[in-house]
């Protein structure tokens, strides 16, 4: 089919035209289709063999090639720097998860060896994440609440007090106690986040995780940091105040400390109060000199080391009653298939952990794969973190992601590959295997301050308010909605808030876009908007309108009623006073008087302009409303001898007018009506009009 479009250039001082020829699309069968995607993804070779292997396990494509001499030390080093601090915060976030910590020791073990072998990104650090212990958490919480059990009461201990070599623990009811009973809450939401993440994989669902913007994002870690913090006061302080539930937990807790902040602990708060500045102090120094320092300080490992020490010769325990974390035993419980029951009761509650697991992990791998100049698979690194959440979770494991910290540690220590992975699970390993009794009387205090220490990068966000606010409103609007709800709300609720919020400010911003009548810049071919710069020239019986936003049923009323505020022209109201003023002339012709006078009100309206160009450089789409009201609007103007020409449409904006009938019942010359650029359109309507006058002479 050809196009023929007028572009505006002289050619021997006369326009010439461009005729365009459209593509004829290639149609495909649906069967032949699919049956092309059948003889192309189920095929049986040797081959395809491999290459399903290697995609499914990339490890098999970059370890027989990995350079020892050039990558094992900087790998050796991250490893050991990841696992050393990973230790710690393991045992920290047990707290947030509402679990012993030998399960977090499980966790960072496990995910750290199964990303190893399904991950495409050569930094990323896939464990715990405190976000994903604290949604965990709520759901533990919550559950153990249901089944009876008091979340403030250490003593119901179950058999884990026993030994953990020879159990076979039986969550199914709650006779295996409230520890027991806890951790089968958490592999039963883990096992089903990572069947939505799988699933999510397999029918390539990972642009669900597109809706989840920067601004959403960093207001949904900063809301739930917020909570994270305020759940760790009681911590800091000593005191015993029962867990909030439901919504409101931030005013709850907050309600509750001031309440019971008599009875605090005066050896928490003091070990509290050291501990913190220990760790800020060093965190602020290594943040200063991390250009001198060839690897991080561990400043939580030597806090651990040093409050336990000091923990088990002073007694704090038994003279001053802080609470400690208790018996960390040592070995591997036998793998257990969770409860399916459990499964059935939160499986709602796995759908936020399975989101948000997976965009921090992409958007991560992302980022250090653009900073390192390699590529990573997206849809890959759902089934990477989907498995590192399903095997798991048969393992006394609970939900894991990419962490932004560890992750930068990783790679500013010279990692190069996921060997480091493997090098961080056999410091972990150690610990489990060897020394985790030893943190028998690390003070939860402890814990709680390296919890709270670790939020300094999402607590700070705080700061860049300002300028989120100077660069775009509407994200900064968004930001603070995602982390008001996040904080006062509930957590998995304000990322849902945060996400429909952000998507209808989309809406929003394409149901009132900017408007505009342009100008001419001098005598060149361009044009712009009169109301942003100066010296533009009007053009002369034409006016230039321009929308900047797709046309669609949500905005076709405000696209006419800017139409007619721009131009100042309603066609409605237009043609109403014309046949309001043909009537009195009628009238006055009968009566013999007044012709003349009704005669020169039309013609002087009706000279005011001659031609409307739309300008549709901005109009990615039409639907069938947008093509309606263009219809209308071509019909109301050409009643008033007014002409509607368009000008700079995208090749899907003229495809919806085709089909639309727009071009159909408009002309027979679509060229009359489609321009290849402003300009062209200006020119023909000044020639038309040129024309016109030369016919009425």
């Amino acid at each position: 089919m050809e196009k023929e479009m007028e572009t505006g250039g002289l050619e021997n001082g006369s326009p010439f035209q461009l005729y365009m020829e459209r593509k004829t699309p290639v149609k495909m069968r649906k069967t032949d289709m699919l049956k092309s995607q059948l003889r192309k993804n189920c095929s049986c070779s040797t081959k395809r063999v491999k290459k399903v292997a290697t995609d499914f396990f990339p490890v098999l494509q970059w370890l027989p090639k990995y350079n020892c001499k050039e990558y094992v030390w900087g790998d050796v080093m991250s490893g050991l720097v990841i696992g050393i601090i990973l230790v710690p915060q393991a045992i920290a976030y047990s707290l947030l998860a509402g679990l012993k910590p030998i399960y977090s020791l499980y966790t960072s073990f496990f995910a750290n060896i199964i990303y190893f072998l399904m991950g495409t990104s050569r930094h990323v650090s896939v464990g715990i994440f405190s976000l994903l212990s604290l949604l965990v958490g709520q759901v533990v919480d919550r559950e153990l609440l249901l089944a009876g059990f008091d979340l403030d009461d250490d003593s119901q201990e179950g058999p884990l007090n026993v030994t953990l070599h020879n159990v076979t623990l039986d969550v199914t009811s709650t006779e295996c106690g409230k520890d027991c009973y806890a951790i089968g809450v958490a592999t039963a939401v883990t096992l089903m986040a990572g069947i939505y993440q799988v699933l999510m994989g397999i029918f390539r669902l990972g642009f669900v995780s597109m809706y989840l913007s920067e601004p959403v994002l960093d207001g949904f870690a900063t809301g739930a940091s917020v909570t994270i913090l305020t759940a760790q006061v009681k911590y800091l302080i000593g005191v015993k105040i029962p867990r909030a539930q439901g919504y409101g937990i931030l005013i709850t807790t907050w309600v509750n400390i001031f309440r019971n902040i008599a009875q605090a602990n005066l050896c928490d708060v003091i070990t509290s109060a050291i501990c913190i500045t220990v760790l800020v102090t060093a965190k602020e120094l290594g943040d200063r000199y991390k250009h001198r320092l060839k690897v991080p300080l561990p400043s939580e490992l030597v806090v651990i080391v040093v409050a336990t020490l000091v923990s088990h010769y002073g007694r704090l325990n038994e003279v001053y009653a802080s609470s400690v974390s208790g018996e960390i035993p040592t070995g591997f419980i036998p793998p257990q298939v969770p409860s399916l029951r459990l499964m059935q009761r939160v499986a709602l509650d796995a759908f936020p952990l399975a989101i948000v697991g997976f965009a921090f992990t992409v958007s991560l791998s992302e980022m250090f794969a653009k900073k390192y100049a390699y590529t990573v698979r997206a849809n890959q690194e759902m089934f990477a973190i989907g498995f590192c959440n399903i095997i798991p979770a048969f393992f006394h494991c609970f939900a894991t992601s990419a962490a932004l910290a560890k992750t930068l540690v990783k790679a500013s220590t010279g990692c190069q590959t996921q060997v480091s992975s493997v090098v961080s699970a056999v410091v972990v390993l150690l610990v489990l295997l060897f020394f985790a009794p030893l943190f028998f009387n690390l003070q939860k205090c402890v814990l709680a301050c390296i919890i709270i220490v670790s939020l300094r990068g999402a607590l700070r966000k705080f700061r860049d308010v300002p300028q989120r606010y100077r660069l775009d409103r509407t994200d900064a609007l968004v930001w603070c909605v995602t982390m008001l709800s996040s904080a006062l709300i509930s957590t998995e609720l304000g990322l849902l808030v945060g996400a429909v919020f952000s998507i209808l400010s989309i809406i929003g911003r394409t149901q009132r876009p900017r408007t505009a009548l342009l100008g001419q810049i001098g005598s060149t071919v361009f044009y712009e908007d009169d109301g942003e710069y100066k010296n533009l020239l009007p053009v002369p019986r034409v006016k230039i309108f321009r929308f900047e936003a797709p046309l669609y049923y949500a905005n076709k009323d405000f696209f006419l009623k800017c139409l007619h505020n721009r131009t100042g022209l309603d066609p409605a109201v237009e043609m109403a006073k014309r046949n309001k003023a043909k009537r009195k002339g009628q009238q006055s012709l009968e009566r013999g008087f007044g012709q003349g006078d009704t005669t020169s009100r039309l013609v002087n309206k009706h000279s005011d302009f001659q031609a409307v160009v739309i300008d549709c450089s901005s109009i990615p789409f039409l639907d069938t409303a947008g093509v309606s009201a263009l219809k209308d609007t071509l019909k109301d103007h050409r009643e008033l001898q007014i002409s509607i020409l368009l000008a700079c449409c995208n090749p899907s904006v003229i495809a919806s007018l085709e089909r639309g009938g727009y071009l159909g019942s408009a002309s027979k010359d679509k060229h009359e009506l489609l321009f290849h650029s402003v300009h062209s359109a200006v020119q023909f309507a000044k020639e038309r009009e040129v024309l016109m006058d030369d016919s009425d002479v």
